[in-house]
Protein backbone atom coordinates (compact mmCIF):
# COMPACT_ATOMS: atom_id res chain seq x y z
CA UNK A 1 0.00 0.00 0.00
CA UNK A 2 2.81 2.40 0.92
CA UNK A 3 4.64 1.66 -2.33
CA UNK A 4 1.47 2.25 -4.32
CA UNK A 5 0.84 5.65 -2.70
CA UNK A 6 4.51 6.71 -2.68
CA UNK A 7 4.24 8.99 -5.76
CA UNK A 8 1.25 10.79 -4.26
CA UNK A 9 3.05 11.15 -0.92
CA UNK A 10 6.11 12.61 -2.64
CA UNK A 11 3.93 15.08 -4.55
CA UNK A 12 2.19 16.30 -1.40
CA UNK A 13 5.50 16.50 0.48
CA UNK A 14 7.01 18.59 -2.30
CA UNK A 15 3.98 20.90 -2.39
CA UNK A 16 4.04 21.33 1.39
CA UNK A 17 7.75 22.15 1.29
CA UNK A 18 7.21 24.69 -1.50
CA UNK A 19 4.30 26.23 0.40
CA UNK A 20 6.46 26.54 3.51
CA UNK A 21 9.22 28.42 1.69
CA UNK A 22 6.66 30.60 -0.10
CA UNK A 23 4.72 31.51 3.05
CA UNK A 24 7.73 31.86 5.39
CA UNK A 25 8.35 35.55 4.49
CA UNK A 26 4.68 36.35 5.09
CA UNK A 27 4.83 34.63 8.48
CA UNK A 28 7.95 36.60 9.42
CA UNK A 29 6.27 39.86 8.38
CA UNK A 30 3.13 39.17 10.39
CA UNK A 31 5.00 37.93 13.46
CA UNK A 32 7.39 40.90 13.45
CA UNK A 33 4.57 43.41 12.98
CA UNK A 34 2.97 42.29 16.28
CA UNK A 35 6.21 42.50 18.30
CA UNK A 36 7.55 45.50 20.16
CA UNK A 37 11.12 46.75 19.85
CA UNK A 38 12.34 44.71 22.82
CA UNK A 39 11.01 41.44 21.41
CA UNK A 40 12.64 42.14 18.07
CA UNK A 41 16.04 42.79 19.68
CA UNK A 42 15.95 39.80 22.03
CA UNK A 43 14.15 37.23 19.86
CA UNK A 44 14.64 35.71 16.43
CA UNK A 45 12.77 36.07 13.17
CA UNK A 46 10.73 32.90 13.57
CA UNK A 47 9.69 33.39 17.20
CA UNK A 48 6.05 34.14 17.92
CA UNK A 49 5.14 37.45 19.60
CA UNK A 50 4.43 37.15 23.32
CA UNK A 51 1.29 39.24 22.82
CA UNK A 52 -0.58 40.95 20.00
CA UNK A 53 0.71 44.52 19.93
CA UNK A 54 -1.05 46.73 17.37
CA UNK A 55 1.10 49.83 17.98
CA UNK A 56 3.18 49.15 14.87
CA UNK A 57 0.05 48.84 12.75
CA UNK A 58 -1.29 52.12 14.09
CA UNK A 59 2.02 53.85 13.40
CA UNK A 60 2.23 52.42 9.88
CA UNK A 61 -1.30 53.53 9.06
CA UNK A 62 -1.62 57.03 10.40
CA UNK A 63 1.40 58.30 12.35
CA UNK A 64 3.74 60.74 10.62
CA UNK A 65 7.39 59.77 10.43
CA UNK A 66 10.53 61.81 9.98
CA UNK A 67 12.26 62.33 6.68
CA UNK A 68 11.36 63.91 3.37
CA UNK A 69 7.75 63.41 2.27
CA UNK A 70 7.14 60.54 4.66
CA UNK A 71 3.76 59.98 6.33
CA UNK A 72 1.62 57.13 7.46
CA UNK A 73 0.16 54.98 4.72
CA UNK A 74 -3.42 56.23 5.03
CA UNK A 75 -3.23 59.00 2.38
CA UNK A 76 -1.21 56.80 0.03
CA UNK A 77 -3.71 53.95 0.45
CA UNK A 78 -6.55 56.33 -0.41
CA UNK A 79 -4.67 57.58 -3.46
CA UNK A 80 -4.18 54.02 -4.71
CA UNK A 81 -7.89 53.25 -4.36
CA UNK A 82 -8.85 56.45 -6.21
CA UNK A 83 -6.33 55.58 -8.92
CA UNK A 84 -6.82 51.80 -9.23
CA UNK A 85 -10.61 51.49 -9.33
CA UNK A 86 -11.31 53.75 -12.36
CA UNK A 87 -8.12 52.65 -14.14
CA UNK A 88 -9.10 48.98 -13.82
CA UNK A 89 -12.68 49.56 -14.96
CA UNK A 90 -11.76 51.82 -17.89
CA UNK A 91 -8.91 49.65 -19.19
CA UNK A 92 -11.05 46.50 -18.87
CA UNK A 93 -14.03 48.03 -20.69
CA UNK A 94 -11.76 49.52 -23.35
CA UNK A 95 -10.00 46.20 -23.88
CA UNK A 96 -13.34 44.37 -24.12
CA UNK A 97 -14.53 46.68 -26.90
CA UNK A 98 -11.22 46.37 -28.74
CA UNK A 99 -11.28 42.59 -28.46
CA UNK A 100 -14.89 42.52 -29.66
CA UNK A 101 -14.07 44.61 -32.74
CA UNK A 102 -10.86 42.74 -33.59
CA UNK A 103 -12.51 39.31 -33.31
CA UNK A 104 -16.07 39.76 -34.63
CA UNK A 105 -16.06 42.94 -36.72
CA UNK A 106 -12.83 42.50 -38.60
CA UNK A 107 -11.89 45.09 -41.19
CA UNK A 108 -9.05 45.50 -43.65
CA UNK A 109 -5.83 45.78 -41.69
CA UNK A 110 -7.34 44.63 -38.39
CA UNK A 111 -4.82 41.80 -38.00
CA UNK A 112 -1.94 44.21 -38.65
CA UNK A 113 -3.38 46.64 -36.10
CA UNK A 114 -3.67 43.85 -33.55
CA UNK A 115 -0.07 42.85 -34.22
CA UNK A 116 1.10 46.41 -33.54
CA UNK A 117 -0.94 46.53 -30.36
CA UNK A 118 0.83 43.40 -29.13
CA UNK A 119 4.07 45.38 -29.00
CA UNK A 120 2.61 47.05 -25.92
CA UNK A 121 2.57 43.71 -24.09
CA UNK A 122 6.31 43.19 -24.50
CA UNK A 123 7.55 46.79 -24.49
CA UNK A 124 9.49 47.76 -21.31
CA UNK A 125 7.69 50.64 -19.64
CA UNK A 126 10.93 52.52 -19.05
CA UNK A 127 11.02 53.56 -22.70
CA UNK A 128 7.72 55.47 -22.42
CA UNK A 129 8.56 57.50 -19.30
CA UNK A 130 9.87 60.57 -21.14
CA UNK A 131 7.24 60.78 -23.91
CA UNK A 132 4.47 60.00 -21.44
CA UNK A 133 5.62 62.77 -19.10
CA UNK A 134 5.57 65.20 -22.03
CA UNK A 135 2.05 64.15 -23.00
CA UNK A 136 0.83 64.54 -19.41
CA UNK A 137 2.40 68.00 -19.35
CA UNK A 138 0.58 69.00 -22.56
CA UNK A 139 -2.71 67.75 -21.09
CA UNK A 140 -2.16 69.48 -17.75
CA UNK A 141 -2.23 66.17 -15.86
CA UNK A 142 1.32 66.09 -14.55
CA UNK A 143 1.76 64.97 -10.92
CA UNK A 144 -1.92 64.17 -10.52
CA UNK A 145 -4.08 61.14 -9.90
CA UNK A 146 -5.85 61.81 -13.20
CA UNK A 147 -2.53 61.51 -14.99
CA UNK A 148 -1.77 58.21 -13.24
CA UNK A 149 -5.19 56.85 -14.21
CA UNK A 150 -4.58 57.78 -17.85
CA UNK A 151 -1.11 56.20 -17.82
CA UNK A 152 -2.37 52.91 -16.38
CA UNK A 153 -5.29 52.78 -18.81
CA UNK A 154 -2.95 53.15 -21.78
CA UNK A 155 -0.30 50.82 -20.35
CA UNK A 156 -2.82 48.07 -19.68
CA UNK A 157 -4.74 48.40 -22.95
CA UNK A 158 -2.55 46.00 -24.93
CA UNK A 159 -2.92 43.25 -22.34
CA UNK A 160 -6.67 43.63 -21.89
CA UNK A 161 -7.20 43.70 -25.65
CA UNK A 162 -5.19 40.50 -26.01
CA UNK A 163 -7.21 38.74 -23.29
CA UNK A 164 -10.61 39.66 -24.71
CA UNK A 165 -9.70 39.21 -28.37
CA UNK A 166 -8.40 35.66 -27.82
CA UNK A 167 -11.43 34.79 -25.71
CA UNK A 168 -13.97 36.20 -28.17
CA UNK A 169 -12.49 34.27 -31.09
CA UNK A 170 -13.78 31.09 -29.37
CA UNK A 171 -17.39 32.34 -29.29
CA UNK A 172 -19.41 30.66 -32.07
CA UNK A 173 -19.78 33.02 -34.99
CA UNK A 174 -23.26 31.63 -35.63
CA UNK A 175 -24.59 33.53 -32.61
CA UNK A 176 -23.34 36.85 -33.93
CA UNK A 177 -24.45 36.14 -37.50
CA UNK A 178 -27.94 35.17 -36.32
CA UNK A 179 -28.18 38.40 -34.33
CA UNK A 180 -27.14 40.40 -37.38
CA UNK A 181 -29.80 38.72 -39.49
CA UNK A 182 -32.37 39.64 -36.85
CA UNK A 183 -31.33 43.27 -37.16
CA UNK A 184 -29.15 43.63 -34.05
CA UNK A 185 -26.46 46.26 -34.35
CA UNK A 186 -22.93 46.65 -33.01
CA UNK A 187 -23.75 47.66 -29.44
CA UNK A 188 -26.83 45.46 -29.08
CA UNK A 189 -24.83 42.35 -29.99
CA UNK A 190 -22.07 43.41 -27.62
CA UNK A 191 -24.26 44.03 -24.57
CA UNK A 192 -26.91 41.32 -25.15
CA UNK A 193 -24.77 38.45 -26.44
CA UNK A 194 -21.04 39.01 -25.93
CA UNK A 195 -20.90 40.60 -22.47
CA UNK A 196 -23.08 37.93 -20.76
CA UNK A 197 -20.67 35.30 -22.09
CA UNK A 198 -17.59 37.23 -20.90
CA UNK A 199 -17.75 36.57 -17.15
CA UNK A 200 -14.68 34.24 -17.00
CA UNK A 201 -12.33 36.48 -18.97
CA UNK A 202 -13.80 39.56 -17.29
CA UNK A 203 -12.76 38.22 -13.88
CA UNK A 204 -9.29 37.39 -15.18
CA UNK A 205 -8.81 40.87 -16.60
CA UNK A 206 -10.12 42.68 -13.53
CA UNK A 207 -7.87 40.72 -11.18
CA UNK A 208 -4.87 41.02 -13.51
CA UNK A 209 -5.27 44.76 -13.97
CA UNK A 210 -5.94 45.47 -10.31
CA UNK A 211 -2.82 43.55 -9.27
CA UNK A 212 -0.61 45.29 -11.83
CA UNK A 213 -1.91 48.77 -11.07
CA UNK A 214 -1.93 48.42 -7.29
CA UNK A 215 1.61 46.98 -7.19
CA UNK A 216 3.08 49.41 -9.72
CA UNK A 217 6.01 51.49 -8.49
CA UNK A 218 7.62 52.81 -11.68
CA UNK A 219 4.72 54.95 -12.90
CA UNK A 220 3.84 55.93 -9.34
CA UNK A 221 7.25 57.36 -8.57
CA UNK A 222 7.69 58.93 -12.03
CA UNK A 223 4.33 60.63 -12.57
CA UNK A 224 2.96 61.38 -9.09
CA UNK A 225 3.17 64.59 -7.10
CA UNK A 226 3.44 65.27 -3.39
CA UNK A 227 -0.29 64.65 -2.83
CA UNK A 228 -0.86 61.92 -5.42
CA UNK A 229 1.68 59.24 -4.53
CA UNK A 230 0.32 55.66 -4.52
CA UNK A 231 0.80 53.09 -1.77
CA UNK A 232 3.99 51.61 -3.24
CA UNK A 233 5.75 54.96 -3.20
CA UNK A 234 4.50 55.67 0.33
CA UNK A 235 5.80 52.30 1.51
CA UNK A 236 9.19 52.96 -0.08
CA UNK A 237 9.40 56.38 1.60
CA UNK A 238 8.49 54.93 4.97
CA UNK A 239 10.95 52.03 4.74
CA UNK A 240 13.82 54.31 3.68
CA UNK A 241 13.26 57.03 6.27
CA UNK A 242 16.46 57.92 8.08
CA UNK A 243 16.13 57.25 11.79
CA UNK A 244 18.49 56.52 14.66
CA UNK A 245 16.46 53.41 15.55
CA UNK A 246 14.98 51.28 12.76
CA UNK A 247 11.37 50.28 13.44
CA UNK A 248 11.21 46.91 11.74
CA UNK A 249 7.80 46.16 13.21
CA UNK A 250 6.35 49.32 11.64
CA UNK A 251 7.97 48.50 8.27
CA UNK A 252 6.57 44.96 8.34
CA UNK A 253 3.08 46.18 9.27
CA UNK A 254 3.24 48.75 6.47
CA UNK A 255 4.28 46.08 3.96
CA UNK A 256 1.35 43.86 4.96
CA UNK A 257 -1.07 46.80 4.69
CA UNK A 258 0.25 47.65 1.23
CA UNK A 259 -0.14 44.07 0.00
CA UNK A 260 -3.41 43.29 1.75
CA UNK A 261 -5.82 44.34 -1.07
CA UNK A 262 -4.16 42.14 -3.69
CA UNK A 263 -3.92 39.24 -1.25
CA UNK A 264 -7.62 39.55 -0.47
CA UNK A 265 -8.49 39.71 -4.16
CA UNK A 266 -6.69 36.44 -4.86
CA UNK A 267 -8.05 34.73 -1.74
CA UNK A 268 -11.65 35.72 -2.52
CA UNK A 269 -11.56 35.54 -6.32
CA UNK A 270 -8.57 33.34 -7.12
CA UNK A 271 -10.78 30.44 -8.21
CA UNK A 272 -12.44 32.66 -10.82
CA UNK A 273 -9.01 33.69 -12.09
CA UNK A 274 -7.99 30.06 -12.70
CA UNK A 275 -11.37 29.20 -14.25
CA UNK A 276 -11.18 32.21 -16.53
CA UNK A 277 -7.69 31.34 -17.76
CA UNK A 278 -8.80 27.83 -18.73
CA UNK A 279 -12.31 28.72 -19.95
CA UNK A 280 -11.40 28.72 -23.62
CA UNK A 281 -8.81 25.96 -23.51
CA UNK A 282 -11.05 23.25 -24.99
CA UNK A 283 -13.22 25.37 -27.30
CA UNK A 284 -13.18 25.50 -31.04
Amino acid sequence: MLTKNLPRILIYATLLLAAFFFLAPLYVMLATSFKDAEQIRSGNLLSLPTSLNFDAWSAAWSTACTGVDCRGLQPFFTNSIIMAVPAVLISTAWGAINGYVLSMWKFKGSEVLFGFMLFGVFMPFQVVLLPMSQVLGYLGLSSSLGGLILVHCIAGLAGTTLFFRNYYTAIPKELVNAARIDGAGFWRIFFRIVVPMSTPILMVTLIWQFTNIWNDFLFGVAFSGADSKPITVGLNNMANTSSSVKSYNVDMAAAVIAGLPTMLVYVLAGQYFVKGLTAGAVKG
